[in-house]
């Protein structure tokens, strides 16, 4: 029998099912790719308090369709990318490594290209995911606009896992426990 969590993300009732890690640890898992009703929610609720960054970087991949709509309703023509591996076209791009995150559990690296880097340049930054749980993601996002030159301005997640709801530098919809 399947087991899911309930929450509700600002009006809207969502059942994440419940997964294992392989480190033992159980989660609500929180999937925005495939659901365009869910993600234009959270992305228009995320706009509201990000209204006043110049800029958004997020990470590949599932705050990528997040971003797009929060940078639509701000009407900013660009957002930038960070990505989880070189492409060809960052060969003039930046890059950090950074702990691993609660899902992969290896160490990992963000990659951002010049355009994007030439976009966060001396600009207040709104970094921009899904969840934020352990944090590791999150402090590699802002290596990579503090090494680009921008300045991490807001940072915004539609679900805050665990001991994250406790931060005070973070904003977010709504919460989830570590299971």
């Amino acid at each position: 029998m399947n087991k899911f969590y309930p929450v509700d993300i600002k009006g809207m009732q969502v059942d994440l099912p419940i997964l294992a890690l392989p480190s033992g640890i159980n989660i609500a898992f929180f999937n925005l790719h495939g659901n365009p009703a869910l993600t234009e929610h959270c992305g228009k609720e995320l706009a509201k308090i990000a209204k006043d960054c110049d800029v958004l970087l997020t990470a590949e991949s599932k705050g990528l369709q997040l971003t797009h709509v929060v940078a639509r309703e701000l009407n900013q023509p660009f957002y930038a990318v960070a990505r989880k591996s070189k492409k060809l076209y960052m060969q003039d791009g930046i890059s950090v490594a950074y702990g691993s995150s609660i899902t992969t559990g290896k160490n990992q690296e963000f990659y951002l290209s010049k355009h994007d880097v030439d976009l966060i340049k001396g600009k207040k930054v709104g970094i921009v995911d899904d969840v934020i749980s352990t944090g590791e993601s999150e402090k590699g996002l802002e290596m990579l606009v503090e090494k680009a030159g921008g300045i991490v301005y807001k940072k915004l997640f539609v679900l805050a896992e665990g001991d994250s709801k406790n931060r005070a530098d973070v904003d977010y919809l709504a919460t989830i426990p570590l299971l």
